[in-house]
């Protein structure tokens, strides 16, 4: 009979210590939630919902950027397109400017040079640099010089000289004259044209 007695108290003890330990972990559970309390859930949400807004305004910052430099690199290839010339095709172009300016004018040309230089920093840009010599009547000249200024191109008429020619009222003329070049690649070219 003890042993029976026995039994029962323990298996009551044990099914006691059970429950004791359910109870245990049920309440740990409670005070201690897996993903952690209503108020820690609410902070994290609260958190991520700024995240969320902080990341989408940067988001639309980086668009406006985006933006911004493509419009930049579509101007800065409008304005090379406009304003440089094809280094291939430099001379013959503003040879026939000048002429046609120079005519306009009633100037008479008397000889030029050219020569290139690479611009520092840049592969493919460069400066012609036009020397050239015409003679003519003051007023002549200020017309030469005023559609050189409604060129298309990028012009800078960086020297002058003017002397005087002997025995009449025309006047003989040196100018250094700046234009701007882009080497254009193969491809470039033809979507160009």
């Amino acid at each position: 009979m003890r042993r029976n007695s026995k039994g029962p108290v323990a298996a009551l003890r044990a099914w006691t210590l059970g429950l004791l330990a359910v109870n245990l972990v049920g309440a740990a559970l409670v005070m201690f939630p897996p993903g952690g309390s209503a108020e820690d859930l609410e902070r994290q949400q609260a958190s991520l919902q700024s995240q969320i807004a902080k990341d989408r305004v940067a988001a639309e910052q980086a668009k406006l950027h985006a933006t911004a430099v493509e419009k930049g690199k579509k101007e800065g290839d409008s304005f090379l397109d406009g304003f440089f010339l094809n280094r291939r095709t430099a001379y013959a172009t503003l040879l026939a400017e000048l002429t046609a300016s120079a005519q306009k004018s009633g100037i008479k040309p008397r000889g030029d040079s050219f020569a290139f230089e690479p611009i520092d920093g840049s592969d493919t840009l460069g400066m012609m640099s036009i020397t050239a010599n015409y003679e003519g009547s003051y007023r002549d000249v200020m017309n030469f010089v005023g559609q050189i200024d409604k060129s298309p191109r990028l012009l800078i008429i960086e020297a002058m000289n003017a002397a005087p020619l002997q025995g009449s009222n025309q006047l003989s003329v040196s100018m250094k004259i700046d234009a701007f070049v882009q080497e254009k690649a193969v491809g470039q070219e033809q979507a160009a044209q």
